[in-house]
């Protein structure tokens, strides 16, 4: 695979990333004013798009396993820094949805 070929796919897995990331802080923003109707619907939105980033990712580590050499840029690297941590958010999130139901039935 090309170095140009890895950095579209980079730019893929940052543009799948920064959806779900998206997606997730505006659930947060809706949930912390006791808006709960969307959750599911965001929630299965953001992991959309980060699974669709993931196969991107996964693509490219079955090709180095199977032993191509790879040349990654910056833009493949700072692909998988968008998916890992949008990954985190999206665990803290759910668990701040968790808070944020319970402190409402309060």
């Amino acid at each position: 695979m090309k170095k140009d070929e890895l950095q579209m796919l980079g730019f893929e897995i940052v543009a799948y990333s920064g959806d779900a990331r998206s997606t997730l802080l505006n659930l947060l923003k809706e949930v912390r004013s006791g808006n709960f109707d969307n959750v599911d619907s965001a929630l299965q939105e953001a992991e959309n798009n980060l699974a669709k980033a993931h196969n991107v990712q996964t693509k490219i580590l079955a090709q180095e396993a199977s032993g191509e050499d790879l040349e990654l840029g910056f833009i493949f690297i700072h692909g998988q820094d968008h998916l890992m941590t949008t990954l985190l958010l999206k665990e803290l999130i759910v668990d701040f949805i968790t808070l944020y139901k319970k402190q409402n039935k309060s």
